[in-house]
């Protein structure tokens, strides 16, 4: 009886170790080339269009006293060079509890955790590969779109655009209001907001160019 239950509790215990083991293994996020990647092209929107928004951690509202929407107040607020462990901001971006909307991808979590431990530089004024010939709107403008889909998405989009499928995209290009707030023109809400760089030249004809080609889920 008491091998049994001897037996019996070495198998909970091992069970348990498992349990533990594999409850604290970190997922295996996408490579990401730390040279590549540019501040203010690939890190800044995703704070953004996930974090910055209207009533969060936007420069007016500072939730929780965070201000996530430019590079100064991002490092000041919870970053540490070269350490994303020792990271605050990293830390919950990490475990899912920010921002509120969800998880960030595995692939936004990678450049992140990435540009800290290369020393959370403030790249700026950063090349963007853009080809005006391709429109198509998986090859194009979806990819153009992700950079709003943090504030224009899910069940309560900011605005009640939702620009995270073709039909979305469409309706607000159909009414003149994407081109006008890429374009930055007067009376039109900017896109991307909260000091995010413009849309380059290129971006701006892919969208115009898809508009015309009739907005084909292409």
């Amino acid at each position: 009886m008491r091998k049994f239950n001897g037996v019996i509790f070495f198998a909970l215990f091992g069970a348990s170790l498992l349990f533990f083991g594999e409850s604290c293994k970190h997922e295996n996020l996408p490579s990401v080339n730390a040279d590549s990647i540019c501040f203010e092209r690939d890190i800044l929107p995703i704070f953004v269009s996930n974090c910055a928004m209207s009533g969060c951690h936007d420069a007016n509202t500072k939730a929780e006293g965070y201000n996530l929407s430019n590079y100064s107040s991002i490092m000041k607020d919870g970053i540490k060079p070269g350490n994303p462990a020792d990271s605050e901001i990293w830390e919950v971006i990490d475990d899912g509890s920010m921002p509120p909307k969800g998880k960030l991808t595995s692939l936004q979590r990678s450049y992140i955790k990435t540009w800290i431990a290369a020393g959370a530089k403030n790249g700026i004024n950063c090349f963007v590969d853009c080809d005006s010939n391709v429109f198509s709107y998986s090859a194009g403008v979806s990819k153009i779109m992700s950079q709003c889909t943090g504030c224009h998405s899910g069940t309560n989009p900011s605005g009640k655009i939702d620009l995270s499928n073709v039909a979305g995209v469409k309706s607000v290009a159909l009414s003149g209001k994407l081109v006008g707030s890429v374009q930055q023109l007067s009376g039109y809400v900017s896109m991307p907001p909260y000091g995010s760089p413009k849309l380059t030249n290129c971006q701006i004809t892919q969208i115009q160019k898809w508009i015309n080609n009739g907005c084909q889920n292409d």
